[in-house]
């Protein structure tokens, strides 16, 4: 039987032809649609990202230090967010720091030494891509610390960042927080994408199924190193975007220097931005319901 054929602008085309053409312009029109919203994503970030360069030079006038922590699970949206964050920021007066596995020397230092002698000098913004707070979530889940170590840093993290704050230092506490679901099609991304292939460890690879223990260990450093003096902001990351914009509020509306666009809207979201304080409560509440933990 002859396969029946279709004429289209002169050209005849069998149907299996016709909807092979389909198939390609139907994936060219949705990988536009997604590049024109990343665009337009990324546009609506730039009043902010001028509001950060007018908070920097702020910081610079005045002398004042800063260090924004950024926490999370893998695949949070960490390490994207302080690329937005600093885009356009004079090099000169910030660092990002994301410190390796410990040395033997540091091993045998105070814990907090190392982070230290990271800390920023007068008019300088310092970026942790994890900080001190490994010792609250990662080294405990995969055993990297004992118990006495990871106890004494919870009795004495809080007292470390009052000094912090009290000797004049601006501290942000930045928590992202994504979904277990999110996070699987993160690390299945890295899996297949080669440009982000590097970003997948063998810590990425366990944390799926270690996903419960680091719930725990969330609830445990939220409930007790959340205070007046150095409060956690909670980051609802599963939307990139949502995410990177929410977490230029909060910084923003940390310090407070001369606004240059009044017009821009500050206001954090409800629904992205939470304080530590109440997802302790929403942890424990829904700890009431199920059982267990969620988050």
């Amino acid at each position: 039987m002859n396969e029946q054929m279709i004429e289209i602008d002169g050209q005849a085309l069998s149907l299996e032809e016709l909807i092979n053409e389909f198939q390609v312009l139907k994936a060219s029109h949705n990988k536009y649609r997604k590049a024109y919203k990343r665009r337009k994503e990324e546009k609506s970030l730039k009043p902010y990202q001028a509001e950060l360069l007018r908070l920097q030079k702020h910081l610079e006038d005045t002398g004042r230090r800063m260090v924004i922590l950024f926490e999370g699970r893998d695949a949070a949206g960490k390490g994207g967010t302080i690329r937005r964050v600093t885009r356009y920021m004079n090099e000169k007066h910030y660092r990002i720091v994301a410190l390796g596995k410990p040395t033997e020397t540091q091993r045998t230092q105070w814990f907090f030494q190392k982070y230290v002698a990271q800390l920023p000098r007068g008019g300088e913004i310092v970026l942790f891509d994890r900080s001190w707070y490994n010792r609250a979530m990662v080294e405990p889940v995969f055993g990297f610390c004992t118990p006495e170590e990871y106890s004494n840093f919870m009795r004495g993290v809080t007292g470390f960042e009052k000094d912090l704050v009290r000797q004049g230092t601006i501290l942000v506490k930045l928590y992202f927080s994504v979904t277990k679901e999110e996070q699987a099609k993160r690390f299945e991304r890295r899996k297949t994408d080669p440009l982000r292939q590097w970003k997948l460890s063998e810590v990425d690879v366990q944390a799926q199924e270690r996903w419960d223990d680091f719930t725990k260990q969330k609830y445990e450093m939220l409930k007790r190193t959340h205070t007046s003096h150095a409060p956690w902001t909670v980051i609802r990351s599963n939307d990139k975007y949502l995410a990177r914009l929410n977490a230029m509020k909060a910084i923003l509306n940390s310090v407070p220097y001369e606004r240059g666009d009044r017009e821009l809207d500050y206001v954090p979201d409800h629904n992205v931005v939470i304080s530590g304080a109440r997802e302790v409560e929403n942890m424990e509440a829904e700890r009431l319901r199920s059982g267990h933990f969620v988050g």
